[in-house]
């Protein structure tokens, strides 16, 4: 399998996920409300459920995890189904939601999959649990998770969701180019990069592009977030500074000197091939850049240019169908996995970022050699955002990949943008009217 399509197979939305399906929730469910009485603690059997979308190396370190919880919590017994990719997981809890009483305790989710079923009033505001001093933490802070996540898994300004699986976008360059072509930093600004990949571009006689953009929605996201405009419904795509931002990335494809992944999707494999000399694309992909590259040449990453880096990532939901005693069971789970020792763990093992604040500032995690991201972390992650959870914003932002490929075809052949993001305009806007 090449690289790029083993890359494939592992993301998507930040990370496509492969698995196969299963099904329904445990025993001891039973109706109850939001104000339920939370237990001091677990004293009987309690069996929970947790619907996930992890494979590979995430997979067993999940269960490696869920062993570790049960030993710890021997009345408390954890089921995890794998639901199979992001789209499978998503689409398992859109027709489980017709029936209720069948959906998991708990399940991985991105909040705009649940915007609708909290105004249905379906999941468990979790802020009474992370204020429990024998449940939770006693306070948001005493968590420890980095506050930008946690707020990143707010719907509608409450806490339904605990952020678990994370990442980020970075930069990732080739070190051994950047010295040959006398670029002597990794660029900081969206100035610098566009001026760094023209040089390489040039010195090289056109044979590498300088950079591009795994993430095309989340490069115009990013892009107007940094002109001081958040992603809603009252963007004007066809403005002045939309078309600023869509024209900085179509100027430099017209040139050459900037490139998207086309039908590879990821730009880690023209990268590792040293097609391209550096691109933007989430930290969770390092581990295959270090596989691509292998020895022969040296890579580095560094923090994203321009202000903001995108946070992306599921986080974990409750549903309220489920009993006192198994919401307690399943918080004092999320509880385990986020905590440092665990996200220690996770992040070492997956390349996911750790939630748990302590962790990124941590010399056991900064130490790590067997990749980049954990000494640059700390630095690149000063200014997160995520995509507002607001109606329509999810099939608003979905729609931004497939329109952004149609103007950046367009700047391939060399063609105007000023049609095609007139006809993105008219997508954009009736995405926010679903």
């Amino acid at each position: 399998m090449k690289f790029s399509k083993k890359l494939a197979v592992a993301f998507a939305t930040g990370l496509v996920l492969i698995g196969t399906a299963a099904c329904s929730n445990g025993s001891n469910s039973s109706s109850s409300s939001s104000t339920d009485k939370i237990p001091t603690k677990i004293t009987k059997k309690t069996n929970i459920v947790f619907w996930h979308g992890m494979t590979g190396v995430q997979q067993a370190t999940l269960k490696k995890l869920t062993q570790e919880f049960e030993q710890k919590n021997p009345k408390i017994t954890v089921k995890l189904e794998n639901q199979g990719a992001y789209n499978d997981l998503q689409a398992k809890i859109n027709s489980t939601l017709q029936s209720p009483n069948n959906l998991p305790t708990i399940t991985q989710a991105y909040p705009d999959w649940l915007y609708t079923t909290s105004k249905n009033k379906l999941l468990v505001d979790l802020k009474p649990y992370i204020n429990n001093k024998n449940i939770g933490w006693g306070s948001s802070s005493a968590s420890d998770i980095t506050p930008a996540l946690l707020s990143g898994a707010q719907i509608g300004g409450v806490q339904y969701g605990i952020p678990f699986n994370k990442s980020i976008e970075t930069l990732t360059y080739n070190a051994d180019m950047f010295k040959k072509y006398g670029i002597k930093r990794a660029p900081a600004t969206m100035a610098e990069l566009k001026q760094d990949a023209e040089t390489i571009y040039t010195k090289s006689n056109h044979k590498v592009v300088g950079a591009g953009f795994d993430s095309l929605s989340n490069y115009y996201v990013l892009g107007m977030k940094n002109e001081g405009i958040d992603f809603s419904s009252k963007i004007d795509f066809g403005g002045a500074t939309s078309k600023k931002v869509i024209n900085y990335y179509a100027d430099g494809i017209k040139k050459g000197y900037f490139r998207t992944a086309g039908s590879e999707h990821y730009l880690s494999g023209p990268f590792a091939n040293q097609k391209v000399a550096m691109y933007i694309g989430t930290s969770a992909g390092e581990g295959f850049v270090k596989q691509g590259v292998g020895s022969r040449f040296t890579y580095d990453v560094a923090p994203r240019p321009g202000k903001y880096t995108m946070q992306q990532g599921t986080d974990i939901y409750m549903f309220k169908h489920a009993s006192s005693d198994q919401k307690a069971a399943a918080f004092l789970f999320i509880k385990f996995l986020v905590s440092k020792s665990s996200q220690l763990e996770w992040a070492n093992a997956t390349g996911y970022i750790p939630v748990n604040q302590s962790v990124v500032d941590s010399k056991a995690y900064k130490s790590n050699k067997k990749i980049k991201l954990p000494a640059k972390l700390e630095s690149a992650m000063k200014n997160l955002y995520s995509v507002p959870v607001i109606k329509d914003a999810g099939a608003a932002y979905g729609q931004l990949n497939p329109i952004m490929q149609s103007i950046y075809a367009a700047a391939q052949k060399k063609q105007s943008t000023d049609s095609t993001i007139k006809t993105g305009k008219s997508k954009f806007d009736a995405a926010w009217k679903q």
